[in-house]
């Protein structure tokens, strides 16, 4: 008889969980303040992403370990809200690497991928009708050394190599030098220039991109445990040393899209309307690499917040930035991201915008 009664009463409960789905539509439902009519600031004021970073040889995210099958849904989930450029990251880090180099392998003894990634990139960037990037290879040594020399060394032959053995994809529409620096470190100008007129030169003039960070108080290391540094780097200083770093290599770079994520929200106006006149005295793009991951938190990286997004957007938007694009969409704003905030985010996105539902 108590098992019977137990039974009774688990199928009552489960008919009562159910009910108020099964009695009525979405529309009926009471509303919870997240319908797209409940945001209270104006729609679409920001500046839309319409580029991303592609990390898949990473060193601080996990890998989601996906085949074509994924990258191609990911891709459709980017075109949905009108990216229309895609960028490795970088095309090796270390001893892994995202082609089958002949240069590398033999002389830098990296590891043989099993996948070819930038062949695979590159049809489904042409699939999807969008321009790919090359990003360079990063060898680790800077990181370690803050010596530039390995990386302009290693690059000089993957140039060659890679404009040989994919440059005739019809996608392939420029390169990202993927040595990331702040300030004026030592041999950047002399390593940027050289990487970015070989580039252009082996290419025929494709466009070269450079993302370097502001050394504002959220520049710490990944590794370590601050959110934040007592020493940062001011607007005018700011402004002074990059001017110098612009105009040594004007002519081999052509579009320079700073990380917006290492300055606080109350200072990117004042700083981006630096890089923007910038920009315009060197006659170079000026992006914005919206970061979509939250570097106000202690734990390392988890999809942004949505408000903090669309901040940094509505201020690229008000200094009159060329492109936003993002590091990066796959793991912090992808619907089928290992992260669940990343498909929420996305979601938020699209109501800001008034972009139409999946």
């Amino acid at each position: 008889m108590r098992r019977e009664f137990l039974k009774k009463m688990a199928a009552a409960s489960a008919v009562m969980a159910t009910a108020p789905m099964l009695g009525c539509s979405r529309k009926e439902q009471p509303t919870t303040g997240t319908e797209p009519d409940a945001l209270i600031v104006p729609r679409g004021q920001g500046l839309n992403i319409t580029g991303t970073f592609l990390d898949e040889i990473s060193h601080d995210i996990p890998h989601q370990n996906w085949g074509e099958t994924e990258w191609d849904r990911d891709f459709r989930y980017m075109k949905a809200i009108g990216i229309d450029t895609v960028i490795m990251i970088r095309s090796g880090y270390r001893k892994f690497i995202t082609y089958p180099s002949a240069y590398l392998m033999k002389t830098r003894n990296c590891y043989k991928p099993s996948v070819d990634l930038l062949d695979m990139f590159l049809r489904l960037s042409a699939r999807h009708g969008m321009k790919f990037y090359f990003g360079l290879y990063d060898s680790g040594m800077y990181w370690d050394t803050g010596d530039l020399a390995r990386e302009t060394e290693d690059n000089r032959y993957v140039i060659e190599e890679v404009w040989k053995h994919y440059g005739h994809h019809k996608s392939f529409g420029g390169w990202y030098i993927s040595t990331e620096i702040s300030r004026q470190t030592k041999g950047a100008v002399h390593a940027f220039r050289s990487m970015g007129q070989q580039c252009k030169e082996v290419s025929g003039g494709l466009p070269t991109l450079i993302s370097p960070w502001i050394d504002g108080k959220k520049a710490v290391m990944a590794a370590s445990g601050q959110l934040t540094k007592a020493e940062a780097v001011s607007v005018l200083e700011h402004e002074r040393e990059w001017d110098e770093i612009f105009d040594g290599i004007r002519g081999a770079v052509d579009i320079c899209a700073f990380q917006d994520g290492h300055i606080d929200y109350d200072e990117l106006d004042a700083f981006f309307e630096v890089n923007k006149k910038l920009g315009d005295k060197y006659g170079m793009q000026c992006w914005t690499n919206a970061e979509t991951f939250d570097r106000d938190m202690p734990i390392k990286f988890l999809p942004i917040k949505f408000d903090k997004l669309r901040m940094k957007l509505e201020a690229a938007k008000r200094a009159n930035y060329h492109k936003a694009i993002t590091f990066e969409f796959s793991h912090f704003m992808s619907p089928q991201s290992a992260y669940l905030q990343a498909g929420h985010l996305y979601d938020r996105y699209r109501d800001y915008f008034n972009l139409p539902t999946l």
